[in-house]
């Protein structure tokens, strides 16, 4: 079942997500329906509280391959970054640059409660950091520079004002 996705404003984006210590059909039911919801509005990635559900959970979609870490944790990042434009399921419409590590391990655990470690890197290592981002409570627009977030705020009041014209 889709979810709604919450949109730049609501105080549940930025708040930290709790890590998640049951492991049951009801967690595995939030993956599957992140799943369906992140493919549906044509993402690559969507965190648990982008609809509405502070636990730490992402789900992501890179190449084809699916992928469902709970109580995710970089575990190292390299010292080589780049910065890309990233959008947000959250945030419609706005692209920013940010910049970022190119490749991350990440450590945490799948539905199931089983370990998971993953080395990714560039588009996959750029969404699982975004989706993290997003579980601490962090924006894209927290991670761009100063005359770029004033232009995406200016860009998305513009969006507003004219759906609700």
């Amino acid at each position: 079942m889709a979810l709604e996705i919450k949109t730049f404003g609501d105080p549940v984006l930025k708040t930290r997500a709790a890590p998640v210590r049951e492991f049951d059909e009801t967690l595995q039911r939030l993956t599957e329906d992140m799943l369906e919801t992140m493919r549906e509005h044509e993402g690559v990635g969507l965190a648990a509280n982008q609809v509405g559900r502070l636990r730490r959970v992402l789900v992501a979609v890179v190449e084809d391959e699916e992928y469902a870490l709970v109580n995710p944790k970089i575990e190292s990042s390299s010292e080589e970054t780049e910065v890309g434009g990233e959008g947000c399921l959250s945030i419609p419409g706005i692209m920013v640059d940010v910049e970022r590590p190119t490749a991350v391990t990440v450590s945490g655990q799948d539905p199931s409660g089983n370990p998971i470690r993953l080395e990714a890197t560039d588009l996959l290592a750029r969404v699982i950091q975004h989706e993290i981002d997003h579980l601490d409570g962090v924006l894209i627009l927290d991670r761009t520079d100063r005359e770029s977030r004033k232009a995406a705020l200016r860009e998305w009041r513009e969006r507003l004002l004219a759906q609700n014209a």
